[in-house]
């Protein structure tokens, strides 16, 4: 098997799920229990909440965990939209941002807020200067994520957020980083909320943390019995654990494994520039970790479900938007027949030189077939 779709999921890696075991097995009493079972369980929480805050160069009350990206990006966008309306009712989002926001801003959209969308280079850069024209004093939020899930490209949040306060001061800058994290180096000081998914860092699905600065009021979406908790209920101590785990591993030697990635990223752009109806979907900007193709001549599902028979696995887009247009190349490039024919394929520091010669030979094979046909 030759699993190149690393930008959707990434497996749990051994050390991680050792951990998350042995914290299911021997930790499964209610941190929130009072007796000295308990008491063991929380001083655990209270550990691996401490790494986290650590790793990330944040305070420890200045996240809370959630069950995933999507969760958390709910919680950020509606929870300031209803804590701020009383200032304005207008929102900034990119137009690459990943289907999970679309459908967001949807929601808000019903609820009397008003959606402006960003316009992007061709490069995939946010254009500042449609920037600086969204931004007005009714906005109260700008949502750009980090990296692009789609073409990988990388947005320059600090110069991002200078920008949109030249503007308007008060607006509160959200980042989902869920695809940077582990990749590349980033703080999540120069936003005011981020998002992050163990499931994009080698943990475990199911887990991530939503980061806000201390003095951001959100709106919770839940109540429970926790009173001012944004995510009430039982923390779920292994997954978490397991979280902070996955998260240091994924910290450690990121220059290394970037250039491992590198090679591998190369090496398949200049096998595949030979062919003239293979569009190259990434630019200067995106990180080595995903690259996005189109294939000008050949529909993406039946190019991947091809090289699904020699066991090779890669993906359209985003796992959530399979099958559909790509809307960050549509974005960049303005092209139909280009945004919809994408692949995306997406590597990682445990990607083996010899994985990417089986991909290329049956690359090959499947393209020049299914190129006669049509």
């Amino acid at each position: 098997m030759v699993y190149l779709d690393y930008a959707a999921a990434t497996p749990v890696l051994p050390e991680v799920l050792d951990s998350y075991n042995k914290v299911t097995e021997d930790y499964f009493a209610n941190p929130d229990s009072l007796h000295s079972f308990g008491i063991k369980s929380k001083e655990l929480l209270e550990s691996a909440t401490k790494q986290v805050a650590e790793l990330l160069g944040i305070g420890e009350d200045e996240f809370v965990y959630t069950s995933g990206s999507s969760e958390a990006n709910n919680m950020a966008l509606i929870g300031v939209a209803k804590s701020y309306r009383r200032y304005g009712n207008r929102i900034c989002i990119s137009k690459m941002e990943h289907p999970s926001m679309f459908g967001i801003c949807k929601y808000l959209e019903k609820n009397g807020f008003i959606i402006d969308y960003v316009n992007v280079t061709n490069e995939g850069v946010i254009d500042f200067d449609d920037l600086r024209e969204k931004v007005t004093k009714d906005t109260i939020l700008v949502s750009i994520s980090a990296v692009n899930s789609e073409t990988g490209v990388r947005q320059p949040l600090k110069t991002i957020r200078q920008v949109i306060h030249k503007e308007n001061e008060n607006v509160i800058l959200h980042s989902d980083m869920s695809q940077a994290i582990g990749k590349v180096n980033i703080r999540l000081n120069d936003v005011d909320i981020a998002t992050i998914a163990g499931t994009k860092i080698y943990g475990p699905a199911g887990i991530g943390i939503l980061y806000k600065t201390k003095n951001l009021v959100l709106t919770p979406l839940m109540y429970g019995s926790h009173e001012g908790d944004l995510k009430p209920g039982t923390k779920p101590l292994p997954l978490i654990v397991a979280f902070s785990k996955a998260l240091r591993l994924a910290l450690k030697d990121m220059d290394k494994k970037e250039q491992e990635i590198i090679k591998h990223r190369d090496r398949v752009i200049e096998h595949l520039s030979k062919y003239p109806n293979v569009m190259i979907n990434s630019s200067k900007y995106c990180i080595p970790h995903i690259l996005n193709i189109s294939l000008m001549n050949i529909k993406p599902e039946t190019f991947i479900h091809a090289l699904e028979k020699d066991e090779i696995y890669v993906s359209s887009n985003t796992a959530c938007s399979s099958g559909k247009p790509s809307t960050s190349v549509d974005a960049m490039y303005h092209d139909d027949r280009r945004s919809t024919t994408t692949i995306r394929i997406s590597f990682s520091h445990l990607t083996l030189p010899s994985e990417i010669s089986e991909f290329l030979a049956s690359f090959d094979k499947h393209y020049e077939e299914l190129s006669k046909l049509n």
